[in-house]
């Protein structure tokens, strides 16, 4: 999995122009699912992003959960994108929709397992988002580089 985590003030998704989902300071997660990635992979990465000590409090730093903060998490297969070759991105380390999806949803379960908000866009679609980010201050996340 290969995750871009924005630290957020506010985040937006829109389908069609409509609002489906909002969330106020936390973090947007960008998810891209690649063929290698598997289930047993979810559990040290969700471990891994609410303990990261990413937000100030009482001039300390401090994790999601401690600032009772909040997710949106927003599937993106063109994280898995290669541009190697030609001026065409190429899919094909991203996994199928179908084992995607899977994966995505078994994800977001263990995020809100663990008592976070969270909320999500709709898996496979092209939306809007619409953010303020606070820093700003992004990680890159891949479950490849991870310590299994």
């Amino acid at each position: 999995m290969r995750i871009v985590l924005q630290r957020i003030k506010r985040c937006s998704v829109f389908y069609n122009g409509n609002l489906i989902n909002k969330v106020g300071k936390g973090a947007l997660i960008l998810l891209g699912i690649s063929k290698q990635d598997t289930l047993e992979d979810i559990a040290n990465i969700t471990k891994k992003i609410l303990n990261l000590r990413i937000f100030m409090s009482n001039n300390k730093k401090v994790s999601i959960k401690e600032i009772n903060g909040e997710l949106m998490v927003v599937s993106q297969f063109t994280l898995h994108a290669k541009t190697d070759k030609g001026r065409r991105p190429s899919f094909e380390l991203a996994a199928n929709k179908k084992i995607a999806k899977t994966i995505y949803n078994a994800f977001v379960s263990e995020l809100i397992r663990n008592k976070i908000i969270t909320r999500t866009g709709y898996f496979g679609k092209e939306m809007e988002i619409s953010l303020t980010n606070d820093g700003p201050f992004t990680l890159i996340i891949d479950t490849e580089n991870e310590p299994k």
